[in-house]
């Protein structure tokens, strides 16, 4: 029943009337109903300025970041004297130069310099995320963990460095604890920058979006709600031509969400922490966009996105195709981590029964007008259940029904007596900080078949007479 997919077996007896064993973990029945940096000027010939500079751009490789500004600071003073003798102010450090840009610097090493200034805007307002969007002069450093911003038009001195957690559980600070922190550097517009920023040594000219894997992404509900419909969101407009960099890699996830990955860009996803390269960009999104649990708000979203036409797109992914062969399917855990397998049979019923956990996500690849029957445990659980899987249910096109276990139908009635608060109280058992550990772990569900039944024929009322 707990979202992380782990299996408890427990025995007991279910009474005289008849029961249906149903375990927590993420065990799903499916019952099929039949229906329907430096200005231009800065690289000059026949100078020591190269050699200068790729003595800068080593030690960001090799020191970090840390310690490259502090010796950028004397390297920057040094370069301005020997450059520019007569034009080197030595109480403010300002480079003065009226230089034509050098036409040499096409299609070398070196990033030429936009016509216009870079742009660079972060969001810190959201309570799920935060995320930086910027255009322009872009170098991308993975392995140091740095996004070069040159010649920012939003360049302040007081902030002109800044990190980010790429993931979209700002809120949880255990979670976030384990992203990898982003670091972002913009530099001043020419000519007061002396930032000497490391060389291309990749171009790209499509965006790319920055976002990690290290968070809970191998829980299928949090990988779907945290990674994601938040990429659908972020990338999906850029119609494949994005690059996706992912710091915190974790290659089994990668491997288990290729279709959907390649369904979003044409372009191989790339270890941004293992990354040696220094990338250019014309544009990037660092940190994906989210907007509630497992949905979707289309005024949020730039281009109108909906969880339907999320739902759509992850039909064409798999291929998804009405099926209706097979009267009563039930697919259990070992089915789950096939998800194509799993895609296609959720796909070929109309309604989708399971006790609250994260197989209940699977629902994503029902069609459009089925039901889902989220059959929530004791313990005062309503609320949690309905917000993880019944409130994301309306915008995804489908109908939602949950069922509610009494005192009966909970396994903690053999470990429990009828006097203690687990059942006389639960909210303060909540309140003593053991509700996931007495409710969502301690317990297994048995259902009073004829209770249930009651129950399914109104589902079954609700589907055959639409």
């Amino acid at each position: 029943m707990r979202r992380h997919e782990k299996t408890k077996q427990q025995h007991g007896s279910g009474g005289r009337r008849p029961a249906l064993w149903l375990l927590l973990p993420p065990l799903l029945v499916l019952a099929v109903i039949k229906t329907n940096l430096l200005p231009q000027g800065a690289r000059f010939k026949e100078t020591g300025f190269d050699k200068l500079t790729n003595e800068m751009v080593q030690r960001v490789s090799s020191l970090g970041l840390d310690s490259a500004s502090r010796q950028q600071q004397s390297l920057d003073a040094e370069s301005a004297k020997v450059l520019f003798p007569a034009k080197y102010n030595q109480q403010n450090h300002i480079l003065a130069t009226n230089v034509a840009k050098d036409g040499s610097l096409r299609n070398s090493d070196v990033a030429e310099p936009p016509t216009s200034r870079s742009k660079l805007t972060c969001n810190w307002s959201h309570r799920h995320l935060d995320t930086c969007r910027m255009e322009g002069d872009l170098r991308i450093h993975g392995k140091a963990g740095t996004v070069y911003v040159l010649s920012s038009s939003t360049f302040n001195p007081n902030n002109s460095t800044t990190t980010i957690r790429p993931y979209t559980r700002k809120w949880e600070q255990g979670t976030m604890e384990r992203i990898r922190e982003v670091t972002i550097r913009s530099t001043a517009p020419e000519p007061y920058s002396f930032v000497i920023p490391p060389k291309c040594t990749v171009r790209h000219d499509v965006p790319t979006v920055v976002f990690s894997t290290g968070g809970c992404g191998k829980n299928f509900f949090h990988a779907m709600t945290d990674l994601i419909v938040p990429l659908y969101i972020t990338a999906r407009e850029y119609n494949g031509h994005v690059q996706l960099l992912v710091t915190d890699y974790q290659p089994e996830w990668v491997a288990k969400f290729r279709p959907i990955l390649a369904a979003l860009s044409i372009y191989p996803v790339i270890d941004f922490d293992a990354d040696t390269a220094v990338r250019c960009f014309p544009s990037a999104h660092v940190g994906l966009e989210s907007h509630r649990i497992l949905g979707i708000n289309p005024a949020l979203s730039r281009n109108g996105y909906t969880m339907m036409g999320f739902r759509d797109f992850l039909r064409d992914v798999f291929s998804l195709r009405r099926a209706w062969a097979t009267p009563v399917v039930a697919a259990g855990p070992e089915d789950v981590r096939d998800m194509a397998k799993i895609a296609a049979v959720v796909n070929s019923c109309d309604v989708m029964v399971g006790v609250h956990g994260a197989g209940l996500t699977n629902m994503v690849f029902l069609p459009h007008n089925g039901t889902i029957v989220q059959i929530i445990p004791w313990g005062n659980l309503k609320y949690p259940c309905r917000f993880d899987f019944g409130n994301p249910v309306p915008d995804m096109g489908l109908h939602y029904v949950e069922y509610e276990v009494n005192a009966e139908e909970t396994t903690l009635k053999y470990k429990y007596p009828r006097d203690h608060p687990v059942f006389t109280d639960p909210v303060s058992i909540e309140r003593t900080g053991k509700l996931w550990e007495t409710f969502l772990e301690g317990q297994n569900v048995t259902l009073d078949i004829d209770r249930f039944r009651e129950a399914m024929q109104q589902v079954y009322k609700s589907v055959t007479t639409e």
